[in-house]
């Protein structure tokens, strides 16, 4: 059966782990995905404080952009040393600053990012929901290319399948498996920004809150159910109810989310109504 299995298997390309070199300056494709992603989702965010009531500038989103930065590294990084392995960097504390090793969460991010919006909130006075249903709406664009980028290093592949798609990929064994990083990039990425878009478009930056509720809520899903394709950690395996870390995360930020879109609508219809 693993004959069979290995014959209808697609070869996985194998790519330069290198994506641009300038002079001794070698970017790989992860940290290529974090720049293009920042930078795709400034530009977004810059058009979208031009069709928000909110009243924000595209220079607070100019200055922004570093306290986002900051946030997606640091809280990423630490999230992934508490959620993933707390134990090993107890012995090992000098690597948690080890990034070009790998290792980042995005739950981790997640929460970088809102501590960055509060530091913000209280520096510049903005709207705190305000600014967080615009950085909602751009959000995906990263999470999309941080998928292909996982793809592109062959890196948090899936389960075994026996699908005509599956792949043998160079550090899964010899087993062909869900391509699992390109079920999440469409999932967490490309549908999510779709969603997130139609309802900016129908009006949603008008219901502060709505679109922040939207993402939580919409990448909790799309996160839950892509690792069901996703092989497990390693050194965590299967977890309660046989869940995954990343299923475990996703929950509370599934079910925040459906309150935050009860709770923003609520108070649309009280504002419409009085």
């Amino acid at each position: 059966m693993q004959d069979l299995l290995l014959w209808g298997a697609l070869t996985f390309p194998q790519f330069d782990p290198v994506a641009l070199e300038i002079g001794p300056l070698a970017i790989r494709w992860y940290a290529l995905s974090y720049i293009v992603g920042l930078l795709g989702a400034w530009f977004y965010c810059r058009y979208l404080v031009t069709v928000s009531p909110a009243g924000l500038t595209r220079e607070a989103i100019d200055d922004f952009l570093l306290w986002a930065t900051l946030g997606v590294i640091l809280g990423g990084r630490l999230g992934y040393v508490l959620f993933y392995q707390p134990g090993y960097y107890v012995h090992h504390p000098q690597e948690i600053l080890y990034l070009w090793q790998g290792g980042m969460a995005f739950h981790g991010g997640l929460i970088g990012v809102i501590v960055a919006i509060i530091l913000f909130e209280r520096k510049r006075g903005v709207a705190f929901m305000s600014l967080t249903d615009i950085v909602a709406c751009a959000a995906p664009i990263g999470l999309f290319l941080g998928r292909i980028a996982n793809f592109i290093n062959g890196e948090l592949f899936g389960r075994p399948s026996d699908v005509p798609w599956a792949m043998v990929f160079p550090g899964g064994g010899p087993e062909p498996r869900h391509p699992s990083q390109l079920y999440q990039a469409g999932l967490e990425g490309l549908l999510l920004f779709l969603l997130l878009f139609i309802l900016m478009r129908f009006g949603a930056l008008k219901c502060r809150g709505l679109l922040s509720g939207s993402f939580l809520a919409g990448y909790g899903l799309a996160r839950f159910i892509g690792e069901f394709f996703r092989a497990p950690d390693a050194h965590l395996g299967y977890l309660t109810g046989g869940l995954t870390m990343g299923q475990l995360l996703s929950l509370p930020m599934l079910l925040a989310g459906l309150a935050l879109v009860v709770w923003a609508r609520r108070n649309c219809a009280g504002d419409r109504a009085s």
